[in-house]
């Protein structure tokens, strides 16, 4: 049973796919937002936080990312001198949903544990926003954003930056997850339509 791994950029419906994801097919939900949250309170010298350095914080979280995904896609032999076979449970399976992702630094560490390629042991699922405009991007985050959100408390000189900047993120994350052969799936608009969509595309790869 393959795990499942939600990359993308911001506002893209990620962390809302999830938990489509987790109430229809049962898979457990982990956020790699959280991950960093947990690292910047528990390792603070490991410089893993949100709202910060954006690629210096992706960069850091990467071996962590690596080593956690080979760990639980290894159901059997040796790694690191753990034993994979002791700590697999049949059915386990998880979803993990997030923005930081440098897939350059993960899949060498993904080799060491005989992960060759992303799709061979993952469902890929890449999620974009290359419709939008500045204006669309900016409109939706005043309208969307919520306390926790990092532009929450950003000046509109501050968010329409922001918003300038989502356009060639967008474009650049697309890119880069294509390299690494996720499915791409543009939810700039229809966004419900094309969350069903992937459900049911899951369901064709899982029977």
């Amino acid at each position: 049973m393959k795990n499942i791994i939600i990359a993308g950029t911001g506002r893209a419906g990620k962390t809302t796919l999830a938990r489509k994801i987790n109430e229809e097919l049962n898979y457990f939900v982990i956020s790699v937002d959280k991950l960093a949250a947990v690292f910047h309170g528990a390792y603070p010298q490991l410089n893993i936080k949100l709202g910060w350095n954006r690629r210096k914080a992706t960069d850091n979280l990467a071996p962590f990312l690596g080593h956690f995904l080979g760990a639980f896609s290894s159901s059997h032999g040796v790694a690191y001198e753990l034993i994979m076979r002791a700590h697999a449970v049949k059915g386990n399976r998880f979803v993990l949903e997030g923005g930081y992702f440098n897939f350059d630094k993960i899949l060498p560490i993904l080799k060491m544990y005989g992960v060759e390629e992303l799709k061979d042991k993952f469902i890929l699922v890449g999620l974009v926003q290359n419709k939008k405009t500045a204006d669309e991007f900016f409109n939706d985050r005043r309208k969307y954003d919520k306390e926790d959100d990092w532009t929450y408390y950003h000046d509109d000189d501050e968010l329409r930056e922001v918003s300038e900047d989502a356009i060639s993120f967008n474009r650049s994350m697309t890119d880069h997850l294509m390299k690494y052969g996720f499915t791409i799936y543009d939810t700039s608009t229809e966004r419900e339509q094309v969350f069903d969509k992937i459900v049911e595309d899951i369901k064709s790869k899982l029977v």
